[in-house]
């Protein structure tokens, strides 16, 4: 990758001499060329090894999200990036018009994992009622497609703003929506995370926003797999204290995520304190992924903020 220095093990007699020169190396005779190929593999070779050690970290599991890093390669190729960089799992939006079974296999044979994707949308709204019926055909669906991945998590969004409804009601059947598809999820084994997102920057127009009624959403609907996708940059621009908050709100999160704001970007580059952050996590027994749902000013320089924002 450029940037990435290269440890060169040519000799400059060798060198020097010409193509056709020959070398001693380890009782055979080998030409300079084919020292230079040698040396450039051995540097591929270290430099690979300290790209896959990025995304290991002591302490935070990191699932980077695959449609916001790599963006100009092709899905399948992310995939791939995503092991290359050693990160142990990956996250992506919705299921549909991918190739699920593609995905699952390679996947496997990579050895990382799906850490969740997106099983209902922001449209339709899950809080109109007119698409109740349609949320619990989709929440089964998606139960299959997460099976196939071997994947224990799904995200949901509640939905844009309908006008001439108010939030209350909207939030009211976001809560029907839910806990019809709760006892599919239950059935399944697969976990509902539902997110808030932020009014200021993102998402005007959303319908919900903030830990509280987040979490009031997830108490009525009363289900160990109804959950919180628990973005802490959203939840940052919406309410602050996230430390403390996310010490409140621990029995229903879910799931966590993460970006620096302003921007969006990777650890470091904005004003959240990410190794307070994180060490408060796993202090509160938080050991799932955390994904990294962010637009990396590069992914070399955000694989290394994010493990250095896992530091402690």
């Amino acid at each position: 990758m450029s940037g990435w220095s290269r440890r060169q093990f040519v000799s400059s007699a060798a060198v020097g001499a010409g193509a056709a020169a020959v070398t001693q190396v380890i009782g055979h005779s080998v030409s300079a060329n084919e020292l230079t190929e040698q040396g450039t593999s051995s540097a591929k070779a270290t430099n690979t090894e300290e790209l896959r050690q990025l995304g290991k970290t002591a302490h935070t599991k990191f699932a980077v999200n695959i449609e916001m890093w790599w963006r100009t390669l092709p899905f399948m190729e992310r995939l791939e990036k995503a092991a290359e960089f050693g990160f142990p799992a990956v996250e992506f939006w919705p299921y549909q018009g991918k190739d699920i079974p593609a995905i699952a296999k390679r996947a496997k044979e990579l050895k990382i994992d799906i850490a969740q994707f997106t099983a209902w949308g922001f449209v339709p709204g899950m809080n109109d009622p007119k698409n109740e019926d349609l949320v619990v055909k989709t929440i089964e669906e998606a139960c299959r497609v997460a099976h196939q991945l071997d994947c224990r998590k799904m995200c949901v969004v509640a939905g844009n703003d309908i006008p001439g409804v108010s939030r209350e009601e909207m939030h009211r059947q976001t809560i029907k929506a839910l806990r019809r598809a709760a006892p599919i999820a239950e059935r399944e084994k697969v976990m509902l995370i539902l997110e808030p997102m932020n009014i200021r920057v993102d998402h005007k127009g959303h319908c919900l926003y903030g830990s509280p009624p987040t979490i009031r959403i997830c108490k009525e609907v009363g289900s160990e797999f109804v959950k919180i996708n628990w973005d802490l940059y959203h939840m940052h621009i919406t309410e602050g204290d996230l430390c403390g908050r996310m010490k409140e709100g621990l029995p229903w999160i879910g799931y966590l995520q993460l970006a620096d704001h302003p921007g969006r970007n990777e650890p470091g580059t904005g004003e959240i304190h990410y190794n307070r952050v994180l060490k408060e996590a796993y202090n509160l027994g938080y050991r799932d992924y955390v994904g990294l749902e962010l637009n990396p000013t590069n992914e070399l320089a955000a694989a290394k903020a994010c493990k250095a924002a896992d530091v402690w």
